[in-house]
C-alpha cells in the first residue's frame, strides 16, 4: 500500500498528460494528415516495409534523414498500415513520460510537493504536448534528452557508482544520435560533464572514467552501422544523415533578412532555398538526386552560404540578434503544425492562446529559478549546458521556436526551482509577507491570556516578530 502511495503522484502526471494529448489529438488535429517533413517520414518508413529501402523516392536511397523515427513508423505500419493517429499516440505516450520524468527531477531537487507541481505543469505546457500532433522528431529527441538529464542526476547521487545507469546513458546518447544527427554533440557534453564532475568530487575518479568510456562506446556500436551504410551508399564519411547545407543556405540569403516564415514574426527564419536562393538550388535535381549527388548538393549549399556570410558581414550582428530572438517567441508557427493548419477551430484558438501566454510565465520564473538556484549549479550543470548548445545552434542555423521543443522541461525545472525559492522559509519574499500580515491581521475575541487583550503587548509581538525575522532567528519565523 505505502508503495502503491509513493507512485501515485508519478501515474497522476502520466494520466493528466496523456488526457491532455489525447485531446489535443482528436480535437485540433483531428483532420491532420502529414504534410512536409511528416510526409518525408512517413514516406520513408513506409518504402522500408514496401520496397525494403531507406528511400524517400521510389528505389532512390537517402543519407538526408536520420533513421530512427523513419524505422519506428515502419514498425508500426507493419500492424496499422499508414494510420498516422496512431503514431501520434506513441508520441503522445513519450511525451507523457517526459512529463514524469519532469516530475521525478523537480522532487528530486526540490521536495514532492514542487515535483508534483512542475509535472502538472508540464501536462497541461502547450509548447510540448502540441508536437505530439504532428510526425516530426521533436517529441521523441527531448525524451531522450531528459531522460539523459535524468540519468546523469542519479549517477550523480551514486557517486557514479552504477553501471545501469552508465549503459542507460549510452543507449540514450545513441538512440538521440539516430534521431537527430546534433545528438552526436551531445555525446561531448556528457565527457565533459563527467570530467568536470571528478574535478568537483562529485563523481568517483576510475569508476566514473571507465563509465565514460563505456558509454560512448556503446553509443558509438549504435550509431556505427548506420555509419557504415551510409558509406556505402554515398561513398562519404556520414555519421548520421547530412542536411546542414539546405539549413544553412535558407537561413543565409538576403531574403532572410526582411521576411519571416509566419505571419508577424520576426525576419531571420529559415526561408526554403528553392524560393530564397533559386539559382543554387535548382543545379541540383529535386526528385532522383542519389546520396553522392545528396552530399555535393549540401556541399554546394553549404559553401553558398558561407559565401554570402563573407560578402554580407554587416548584416550580421541583426541577423544573430533575430536568430536569438525567435529561439523565444512564445508560440510556435510552422507549416504543419495542427494549430497552423486548421486555426479556425475553437480548440485551435484556445490552443493558440496558451501557446502565446504559458511560455511567458515559464520564462519569468525560469530566468527566476536560474538565478535563485545557482547554489545547486552541480545538479544543473548539464541542463545548462544544454541550454548553451540550444542558443548556439539556433545562432549558427537559425532562431525557431521550434529549436526549442529540447529544452522546455529543462526550463520547467528551473521555473520549479523559482517556486521553491519563492516559497522557501528564508526567502524576502515571504519575510515581507508575514511582516505585512503581522500588521493588517484583524485582533481576535478578547480574552485575558491573549496579548490581543493587551495592546501594548501585542504591539510588543510584532516588533519582536519583525526584528526576529530581520535578524534570522528561526523560533519567530512561524510567527
Amino acid at each position: 500500500m505505502q508503495r502503491i502511495k509513493s507512485l501515485f503522484p508519478a501515474w497522476s502526471v502520466f494520466f493528466l498528460a496523456m488526457l491532455v494529448r489525447v485531446l489535443y489529438n482528436v480535437t485540433v488535429a483531428r483532420n491532420y494528415t502529414p504534410q512536409h517533413d511528416s510526409l518525408f517520414y512517413q514516406t520513408i518508413g513506409l518504402n522500408l516495409v514496401s520496397e525494403h529501402c531507406f528511400c524517400l523516392h521510389p528505389y532512390i536511397a537517402t543519407v538526408y534523414r536520420a533513421p530512427l523515427w523513419p524505422f519506428m513508423l515502419s514498425g508500426l505500419s507493419i500492424f496499422f498500415g499508414s494510420n498516422d493517429f496512431v503514431a501520434r499516440m506513441l508520441l503522445s505516450l513519450l511525451d507523457s513520460g517526459t512529463c514524469v520524468l519532469v516530475y521525478l527531477f523537480a522532487q528530486d531537487l526540490f521536495g514532492r510537493r514542487i515535483g508534483l507541481l512542475a509535472g502538472l505543469f508540464a501536462a497541461i505546457y502547450p509548447e510540448m504536448f502540441i508536437y505530439t500532433g504532428w510526425l516530426y522528431t521533436e517529441t521523441l529527441y527531448t525524451f531522450f534528452l531528459f531522460a539523459l538529464c535524468y540519468t546523469l542526476l542519479r549517477l550523480m547521487r551514486k557517486e557514479g557508482g552504477a553501471w545501469s545507469l552508465w549503459l542507460i546513458s549510452g543507449i540514450l546518447l545513441g538512440l538521440l544520435s539516430l534521431t537527430r544527427p546534433n545528438g552526436i554533440i551531445v555525446i561531448a557534453l556528457v565527457v565533459v560533464w563527467a570530467i568536470i564532475m571528478i574535478w568537483l568530487k562529485l563523481l568517483r575518479r576510475r569508476v566514473t572514467l571507465m563509465g565514460i568510456v563505456l558509454t560512448s562506446l556503446l553509443a558509438c556500436i549504435l550509431i556505427a552501422p548506420w555509419t557504415i551504410r551510409n558509406y556505402q551508399v554515398s561513398h562519404s564519411f556520414i555519421p548520421v544523415a547530412t542536411g546542414d547545407g539546405t539549413v544553412l543556405l535558407g537561413a543565409y540569403n538576403s531574403m532572410s533578412l526582411t521576411r519571416s516564415a509566419y505571419p508577424n514574426g520576426f525576419p531571420g527564419t529559415w526561408i526554403n532555398p528553392l524560393v530564397a536562393v533559386p539559382k543554387v538550388a535548382y543545379t541540383f535535381p529535386l526528385i532522383d538526386c542519389k546520396p553522392p549527388c545528396e552530399v555535393a548538393r549540401e556541399d554546394t549549399f553549404k559553401n553558398a552560404a558561407y559565401q554570402w556570410i563573407s560578402s554580407h558581414l554587416d548584416y550580421m550582428p541583426r541577423l544573430l540578434l533575430f536568430h536569438f530572438l525567435n529561439l523565444w517567441v512564445p508560440d510556435t508557427h510552422e507549416a504543419d503544425l495542427p494549430v497552423d493548419r486548421f486555426p479556425g477551430q475553437t480548440s485551435s484558438k484556445i490552443v493558440l492562446f496558451m501557446m502565446k501566454t504559458f511560455p511567458i510565465l515559464l520564462f519569468v520564473l525560469a530566468a527566476i529559478g536560474l538565478v535563485a538556484q545557482i547554489k545547486r549549479w552541480r545538479e544543473l550543470l548539464f541542463i545548462y549546458f544544454m541550454i548553451l548548445l540550444t542558443i548556439a545552434q539556433a545562432l549558427y542555423f537559425y532562431g525557431s521556436p521550434r529549436f526549442r521543443a529540447p529544452i522546455e522541461p529543462m526550463l520547467i525545472v528551473l521555473a520549479a526551482g523559482a517556486i521553491a525559492w519563492l516559497i522557501s522559509p528564508g526567502n524576502l519574499l515571504r519575510r515581507w509577507f508575514i511582516i505585512k500580515s503581522a500588521h493588517t491581521e484583524p485582533l481576535q475575541a478578547c480574552h485575558p491570556s491573549l496579548p490581543s487583550c493587551h495592546p501594548e503587548r501585542s504591539e510588543g509581538s510584532r516588533a519582536q516578530i519583525e526584528s526576529g525575522i530581520a535578524t534570522g532567528d528561526p523560533s519567530l519565523r512561524s510567527g
